[in-house]
C-alpha cells in the first residue's frame, strides 16, 4: 500500500556501514518502522542522514506492506524547516530527550492523530520561543493524555498524589508522592507552554522530572530510563 502522511522521526539507528533503521509517528498509520538504504554512501548522504535528526518533522510517501517487516520510503522531505532546534544546545537536548522518551512510549501501529497533532503543535513553539525550561516537564504529562494515564484532578485539593492510580486521596500510601512532591506536581498539572517558565526552581525541576519518569514507569510496561536523562540535568542545572 502506498501512503502519503506527515511523519515525527523518533529514532534512528546505523544499520551495518551504510543504512538506516528509522522509527517514525506517522500521521497516518502511527508507529512505523523504515529500512534506508546507503543512507552513508549517496553524494546527498549528509542532506539525507539531516532528515532524520530526532523529532524533525517530514512528509513522506512510503510503501507499507504491512507485514510487522520494515517499510521503505518512496520519497522524504521536510515538512517545515526547525529554525533553532537542531542549533540550540538547550533545544536540542530537550529534543534529544523527549524522543527518547517517545521511543520507549509509543508502541502501536495505530492512527493516533490527536498525539501527532500535538507533537506537531508543541515542536513548532519550541522551535519560535526562546523560554523553555519547562517545556518537557510539560509534554511529558501532556502526552500522557494521549497514551491513557493522564492524572485525574477531580480531587486535586487532596494532599498526596498516588502514582499507580494516577489519583489525589486524603492519605498516603507507599506508592504516594509526599506532601511537597505533590504540590510540585499540582504546578505543573496548571502549566502551559506560554507559564512563566520560572515557576520552578532548579532543583524543584529535577524533583518533577523524577516524578514524571516514575510515573511513566508505573504505568508503561517496560519503559527505560532515558539515557539522556543525565545530558539534560547537566544542561539545565
Amino acid at each position: 500500500m502506498q501512503v502519503k502522511t506527515k511523519a515525527i522521526v523518533i529514532s534512528s539507528l546505523k544499520f551495518q556501514e551504510k543504512s538506516l533503521i528509522v522509527k517514525c509517528f506517522t500521521q497516518s498509520h502511527g508507529l512505523k518502522s523504515y529500512f534506508v538504504r546507503d543512507a552513508f554512501s549517496s553524494r546527498k548522504s549528509n542532506q539525507k542522514i539531516a532528515y532524520f535528526q530526532p523529532l524533525t518533522i517530514l512528509e513522506i510517501e512510503a510503501v507499507h506492506k504491512n507485514k510487522g517487516t520494515l517499510e521503505n520510503f518512496k520519497e522524504i522531505k521536510i515538512a517545515t524547516p526547525f529554525h533553532s532546534i537542531h542549533s540550540d544546545i538547550y533545544k536540542s537536548t530537550i529534543v534529544m530527550f523527549v524522543s527518547e522518551v517517545l521511543h520507549h512510549s509509543i508502541h502501536e501501529e495505530e492512527k493516533n492523530e490527536q498525539l501527532f497533532t500535538f507533537l506537531e503543535t508543541a515542536l513548532h513553539w519550541l522551535d519560535n520561543h526562546d523560554e523553555i525550561a519547562n517545556f518537557h516537564l510539560i509534554l511529558l504529562l501532556e502526552t500522557t493524555k494521549y497514551l491513557g494515564f493522564y492524572p485525574d484532578i477531580s480531587d486535586m485539593d487532596m494532599p498526596f498524589f498516588e502514582m499507580t492510580e494516577g489519583v489525589f486521596t486524603p492519605f498516603h500510601a507507599i506508592s504516594s508522592l509526599t506532601e511537597h512532591e505533590s504540590d510540585l506536581f499540582k504546578k505543573l498539572i496548571d502549566l502551559r507552554f506560554d507559564t512563566n517558565q520560572k515557576t520552578f526552581h532548579v532543583v524543584e525541576r529535577q524533583v518533577v522530572l523524577r516524578i514524571l519518569i516514575d510515573y511513566y514507569s508505573y504505568h508503561l510496561d517496560g519503559f527505560k530510563r532515558p539515557k539522556s536523562l543525565g545530558v539534560l540535568k547537566e544542561i539545565f542545572s
